[in-house]
């Protein structure tokens, strides 16, 4: 049996024009046509799948779906091979030398790191002034990647070239992915996005040449990762050190800004869940930053994050290629074929979330979700290694805003979200209000 394909195909370009325009609308009509569904993108082929079984067995069976393939090649000139690019054949060792870095022990002394940074962002606001909160999102994120990384210290001027670099390539990234030929085009965007991919390059070497210099222990990530051995007590190489540091600055960063940006929006949408977030935190830590000994009073805080991570998953599409022909619901595909998982289709699915668009965070009360639908770092062996720091990072940042800040959007239109690698809401303009800490009780 072969696949549905998607209609509205264009000679030549099939359904490019739509996926680079208008990608999530376009994506929305694919569930009723069936699992998978076949999208032409100039001469290559896609199948997307939205349902859990087939988005479960494509994560999981290693032997028949690999992270192979010219869209993997594509991110891996900006990634290298790190953990969450290399193929399988890579991953058990790599996953095996990075993961001490994310234990939960660790996690208290990364959270200082989140509220100190925290605190410092919000220090500058000042009522009535206007802010992009997606930009002060990915400014935060970004400040607490590199401190945690490198708590050794980078120069102010080497932070901001590794966040500009960093903000140019996830914007072109996308382009490159489904559209290959935008590296051929002599336009402006392709030198600016050549010159962000050797100065983010250059300065992740520098960084990791300076450690292995000094050869001291910061405890912090990068000296973790120095130290580790695999099992045969081989210690990383210097292209691998590279490869594990972008890829831990863009999950450190890009992921949980656009979680962070879209929790503070919709929270700032929806003033139900606003009164209950600000009551959960002035009967908790008020005006000061909250801390990670706070997390036990901030539930409501936490769900609103995961509600957030339901509608908007910065992961929103993992794909996979297929190492030998397959079956896949219902479906044959050959080898070689490039499988997506659609993870914003499947967390919108009717049929597993009651009203799907609709902003709510007590799906995530206490056992009224269905977990195996909810799946925005991933699953199985490749499943986001960083996914309880990015959740706690976002946490502490949404209650210390929540306990100073009203937050309003100065533009009444609904978002349109931006697809990147993430899933970000786009420049948020947002007009700053303090608010006074209601007393406990």
């Amino acid at each position: 049996m072969h696949p549905a394909t998607a209609p509205g195909g264009l000679p030549l370009l099939g359904h490019l024009p739509a996926m680079v325009t208008r990608p999530l609308a376009f994506l929305d009509t694919l569930p009723a046509l069936g699992d998978p569904v076949r999208v032409r993108v100039g001469p290559r082929d896609l199948y997307i799948v939205s349902t859990p079984e087939s988005i479960h067995r494509v994560l999981t069976e290693r032997a028949d779906y690999d992270r192979s393939g010219p869209l993997y090649a594509k991110i891996r000139t900006f990634l290298g091979n790190g953990l969450a690019t290399c193929p399988h054949a890579d991953h058990r060792r790599l996953r095996r030398i990075v993961q001490p870095a994310f234990q939960r022990a660790l996690l208290p002394r990364y959270a200082e790191a989140m509220t100190a940074e925290t605190a410092a962002l919000t220090a500058r606001w000042r009522p009535g002034r206007t802010v992009d909160i997606t930009h002060e999102a990915f400014t935060l994120t970004t400040a607490v990647a590199v401190r945690t990384l490198f708590s050794a210290g980078l120069t102010p001027g080497a932070a901001e070239r590794l966040r500009h670099a960093l903000d140019v390539l996830l914007r072109g990234l996308y382009l490159r992915v489904v559209l290959p030929a935008a590296d051929l085009l002599p336009t402006p965007s392709r030198f600016e996005y050549r010159r962000a991919l050797r100065s983010w390059h250059a300065g992740v070497a520098g960084i990791v040449a300076d450690y292995r210099a000094r050869g001291v222990d910061h405890g912090d990530v990068l000296s973790l990762l120095l130290a580790a051995r695999d099992e045969d007590g081989r210690p990383l190489d210097e292209r691998e050190l590279a490869d594990q540091v972008a890829t831990l600055v863009l999950a450190g960063a890009e992921t949980t800004s656009s979680a962070l940006a879209w929790a503070l929006r919709l929270v700032a949408e929806h003033p139900e869940v606003e009164r209950k977030l600000h009551a959960e935190v002035d009967a908790g830590p008020a005006d000061r930053p909250a801390r990670w000994e706070d997390l036990g009073q901030l539930p409501y805080a936490g769900q609103v994050v995961n509600e957030t991570l339901r509608l908007y998953p910065p992961a929103w599409a993992i794909s996979r290629t297929t190492a030998r022909p397959v079956e896949l619901g219902g479906a044959r595909l050959p080898a070689g074929a490039l499988v997506v998982c659609c993870l914003y289709l499947l967390q919108r699915r009717p049929d597993l979330f009651p009203d799907p668009t609709r902003f709510d965070p007590d799906r995530f009360a206490p056992g009224a979700v269905q977990r195996d639908a909810y799946l925005p770092f991933g699953l199985g062996a490749t499943r986001c290694l960083g996914d309880r720091f990015g959740a706690v990072e976002a946490t502490l940042a949404l209650a210390t805003v929540a306990g100073r800040w009203r937050l309003r959007p100065v533009s009444d239109g609904a978002v349109r979200p931006v697809p990147r690698l993430v899933l970000s809401p786009g420049p948020q303009p947002v007009r700053l209000t303090a608010r006074v800490s209601a007393p406990a009780g």
